[in-house]
């Protein structure tokens, strides 16, 4: 199989440059005239020292233009997020214009495989979950889908991330949630790694920290975040304002408040350790106006995710961006044209880490085990699209043509054999048979084929990717983990 990942995008431009340097200005103005509420006491002081105007009885930051873009210029432009494999063939280098899609977090409920209703989500489904993103070759990485229901919320860092780090070897990114889990996180990956330096040499471990917009960093996740960056792990301050309810109404006013609220927490984190890799975040979307509900379909989502990555594309960042959800609540011709719309416009535009592209239903609040499959077939159409069409002499086949002359065919031809494979995308769901076989077979529509290849990946064996005697050194070591999550 012709696997496609880290393709260069861009093709797709929501935003002309006059666009882009009107929102920076914006931007800018907002940060300096209107400032950013910090409410984390040494967080205010990195922004004080830094040069900043500090107003503690409002906990209000006012951010000079000048020191924004010092520090924007801190972060590196290319944040490498590495898997596990030998040949490096899993890794994923998040900058310019490549292109990376996998799943996203973080739903709360799951619908089982072959079913419509759905349950809360456990520990257990972020294993079964790791072992599909595993197998699910055009899903590059793995970011942690579901928050587990059965675990209180101080075991909740160490048991995903240890669920996902022995059950796959792409990326692993998770949201976080306490000081003494990420601490734990990092412990764990340190051993799996070998050493400290290993993992920081080839972090195959991020993390996401949000802040609240507009314009709040709240104390909880501005301390994660500069824990994060103090230790030098891949980290994303992604934010979701709303159009109509934490944003204004307009696409563009959005994207100036998703601008500012991403940047402040990338600043926080080059304040907190100068050239950690951080990538910058966009989540947002708009709102049902008639009950102000968040949601995750709608093609505004896909145009202001698009526009930021022109955005961190104009700034030189990594970036990390939203596509491929559904408000449907079941795998039906909504949830496909809404995934496929989204994830194409993000994609095209060049995003880079596009997270949530796969296994998402119901305004992200579900993750489906059918629809990561569905999503995987989705993906490699995409990511068929992003490479595009290759125009050199070998491909316009002049001198095949000629040699074939008028009224002849190219079924035989050694170009064909040899290209074939590489030009055209092979589905693994989608159904190309005449209706007969197609009947004969079972007559079964793409959630139904969905569902049979979920059980069967499921089926298989559990197979830990963590050598056994890590495995036991952390089972030692790292307080708080569920007994099989290292079996």
């Amino acid at each position: 199989m012709n696997v496609r990942r880290g393709l260069s995008g861009g093709h797709y431009k929501p935003l002309s440059d006059q666009d882009i340097k009107k929102i920076h200005e914006t931007s800018l103005r907002v940060f300096a005239e209107v400032g950013l509420q910090v409410n984390f006491p040494a967080a205010r002081e990195l922004f004080l020292h830094a040069g900043a105007e500090v107003d503690e009885a409002s906990r209000t930051v006012k951010v000079p233009p000048g020191m924004v873009e010092e520090l924007i210029n801190k972060a590196p432009s290319v944040v490498q997020l590495c898997g596990r494999a030998e040949n490096g063939e899993l890794d994923c280098e998040i900058g310019g214009k490549k292109v990376y899609l996998g799943t996203g977090g973080t739903a709360l409920n799951v619908q089982n495989p072959g079913t419509r209703d759905c349950r809360r989500a456990t520990l257990e489904d972020v294993v079964n979950m790791a072992r599909l993103v595993d197998v699910l070759d055009n899903i590059h990485f793995y970011m942690l889908n579901v928050y587990p229901d059965d675990l209180p919320v101080e075991r909740v860092d160490v048991n995903r991330f240890g669920a996902a780090l022995n059950r796959t070897r792409k990326h692993v990114m998770g949201g976080v949630y306490t000081i003494d889990g990420v601490r734990n996180v990092i412990k764990m990956a340190e051993f799996i790694a070998g050493s400290p330096q290993k993992l920081r040499e080839r972090p195959f471990i991020s993390m996401v920290t949000c802040p609240i917009s507009p314009f709040k960093l709240d104390e909880s996740y501005a301390q994660l975040t500069m824990e994060a960056a103090r230790n030098r792990i891949p980290v994303v301050v992604p934010v979701e304002p709303l159009c109509g309810a934490t944003a204004p109404i307009t696409l563009a006013g959005n994207l100036v408040v998703q601008n500012v609220d991403t940047l402040a927490g990338l600043m926080l984190a080059q304040l907190a350790s100068s050239g950690t890799p951080t990538l910058y975040g966009c989540i947002s979307s708009i709102t049902d106006l008639r009950d102000m509900k968040y949601l995750s379909g709608a093609v505004e989502m896909g145009l202001m995710n698009a526009a930021a990555s022109q955005m961190a594309q104009f700034y030189m960042l990594p970036c990390y961006v939203t596509a491929g959800m559904s408000d449907s609540k079941v795998n039906d011709a909504q949830a496909g044209y809404e995934s496929a719309i989204t994830t194409l416009m993000v994609a095209l535009a060049g995003g880079n880490f596009i997270h949530d592209a796969a296994g998402f239903l119901e305004f992200c609040m579900t993750a489906s085990y059918d629809k990561l499959v569905i999503d995987n077939e989705i993906i490699g159409m995409v990511m068929r699209a992003v490479e595009g069409i290759q125009v050199n002499d070998e491909t316009l086949a002049f001198d095949l043509i000629k040699k074939t002359g008028p009224g002849g065919h190219f079924v035989s031809a050694r170009h064909t054999r040899r290209h074939m494979r590489s030009e055209q995308y092979v589905p693994q769901l989608s159904d190309r048979e005449e209706r007969t076989k197609w009947k004969a077979a079972g007559a079964n529509d793409a959630e139904a084929r969905a569902s049979q290849k979920v059980k069967e990946i499921l089926n298989e064996p559990r197979k830990p990717v963590i050598p056994s005697n890590i495995r036991e050194r952390i089972k030692r070591e790292i307080p708080g983990l569920r007994s099989f999550v290292m079996d």
